[in-house]
């Protein structure tokens, strides 16, 4: 019997073309992606994007709209990830990570997402920006945590 999908959030903050990502890494390569990760048990999906975020990223996130819910199985591992992308804002400050698997945040332009020399952890990443891009904006009262 296979693993369940894994129940991420990721945390879409964009200013001026330019989109908040953290650089970590991914096995052994080194890769580009939105403040992302588990939602942890008993911890509600807007509450663990506000965490991801400000571990990862250093900076508070106030979450304004869901993008869209995202499966893929990564050929690595062989795992199906389950992604919340929200978008939202964050201030323009020097992201600081506290996370320490972060190698860095920084607000990357937002060309850079399409550019295939840019090394990203998924095609979630790309495809979650294509849909922001496209006006993907749903209510976060679509989200219910029943506790």
């Amino acid at each position: 019997m296979s693993e369940p999908p894994h129940l991420t959030v990721a945390a879409v903050a964009i200013h001026d073309h330019r989109i908040l990502m953290v650089e970590e890494w991914s096995g052994d390569r080194l890769v580009l992606n939105q403040p992302a990760g588990h939602v942890e048990a008993n911890e509600g999906i807007i509450d663990a994007v506000r965490r991801e975020t400000l571990e990862e990223a250093g900076v508070p996130f106030t979450p304004e709209a869901l993008i869209g819910i995202y499966r893929w199985r990564s050929p690595r591992n062989g795992i199906s990830y389950v992604r919340i992308a929200i978008a939202g804002s964050a201030p323009l400050a020097a992201p600081q990570p506290r996370d320490p698997d972060i190698v860095r945040a920084l607000w990357l332009p937002l060309d850079a997402i399409h550019d295939p020399a840019t090394p990203l952890r998924s095609p979630l990443v790309a495809q979650v920006v294509t849909d922001w891009q496209r006006g993907s904006r749903h209510p976060l009262t679509l989200l219910h945590d029943l506790g």
